[in-house]
């Protein structure tokens, strides 16, 4: 049997494509897909790119735990793969990838949110802004935004 699971951190190209290849399944019957790209502005400011730093080995226990509170809360058949970028990357660069499938539709639009929502909370991954007038700043964690309830 293949793993349900899959988490990593990469330092190349996130790609949508291995999400739903390694999400599929024959008894899969819907696959929720979130992508995250880097924007050119946040808080008011111009972004020209982004820099994500991480924990990965404690990143990947953590995205590893998310995915088995969300088999457990929403569809014990349910795969899930998140995968977070580290590195720099331009507007439109693809930070995050997180792909749910299920049997059914509403178990696999619930997990994949519960799991981005989680991820952004408690995951050891920072960010750091570069802007059009060529300063740079760490973003605040996402731990300090409150959290949405996805039950």
């Amino acid at each position: 049997m293949r793993p349900s699971i899959h988490v990593a951190i990469r330092e190349t190209h996130l790609s949508m494509q291995e999400a739903a290849d390694f999400v599929n399944a024959p008894e899969t019957g819907a696959v929720d897909l979130f992508v995250g790209w880097v924007r050119n502005h946040n808080l008011g400011r111009a972004v020209t790119a982004v820099s994500y730093d991480a924990f990965a080995p404690l990143a990947c226990s953590v995205f590893q735990t998310i995915c088995e509170e969300a088999i457990a809360k929403f569809d014990p058949n349910l795969r899930c793969f998140i995968e977070h970028f580290q590195g720099k990357l331009e507007i439109g660069g693809v930070s995050v990838i997180i792909a749910a499938a299920s049997p059914h539709r509403d178990a696999a639009f619930k997990a994949c949110r519960y799991m981005i929502e989680e991820l952004k909370t408690r995951a050891p991954i920072w960010k750091y802004e570069h802007y059009v007038e060529g300063s740079s700043e760490w973003v605040p964690g996402h731990s300090l935004v409150e959290k949405v309830d996805v039950a």
